[in-house]
């Protein structure tokens, strides 16, 4: 999924904060009846830069809830959150779900829709404009969302690929 910065975290000894995104009530009609199940869509983070989401399947939904955040401890990644808010503009896309974020000044708070804000506020982001685009489905905004994150850049790294000074980063 990820390709040129590769930035997974293992979850080691980190205190992560479970925020459940969606529940979806499966049914499967068989010759017996109609059999239940559940999905659970859930984000995990630790408030600080890292932030994962994961889908859990079971019978029960707090047995898929615990699967989701085992799944979401899988894949969890680091974002660069400079002052509360992103270094940068960045759109992403997922299935048919488009999502736009962008950075914002300091004390506008997260301006974004339901499934967004559970990855943004997992992440630590506390200052960000973000939209929504195309699709609302929940499992392709997070995963857009995600991947926007996970394709931010620090200033820091883009000076040194570009050999250039922080400073003519930010002025162009």
């Amino acid at each position: 999924m990820l390709k040129a910065n590769d930035n997974r975290v293992k979850a080691g000894d980190l205190e992560l904060k479970e925020k459940v995104v969606s529940i979806n009530r499966v049914v499967k009609t068989t010759k017996g009846g109609r059999a239940f199940s559940f999905s659970a869509l859930v984000v995990v983070g630790n408030g600080a830069g890292v932030v994962g989401q994961g889908l859990g399947k079971a019978k029960e939904v707090q047995e898929a809830i615990t699967k989701g955040i085992e799944d979401a401890k899988k894949n969890l990644i680091k974002v660069p959150v400079m002052h509360g808010t992103i270094p940068h503009d960045q759109l992403a896309k997922e299935g048919a779900a488009r999502v736009f974020i962008k950075p914002a000044a300091h004390g506008t708070g997260v301006i974004a829709g339901g499934s967004m804000r559970a990855v943004l506020e997992a992440a630590g982001i506390t200052d960000v404009l973000a939209k929504s685009l195309g699709s609302a489905n929940p499992h392709n905004v997070v995963k857009a969302t995600v991947k926007a994150l996970a394709t931010l850049r620090e200033p820091i790294a883009v000076a040194k690929t570009r050999n250039i000074s922080l400073k003519r980063v930010f002025n162009g």
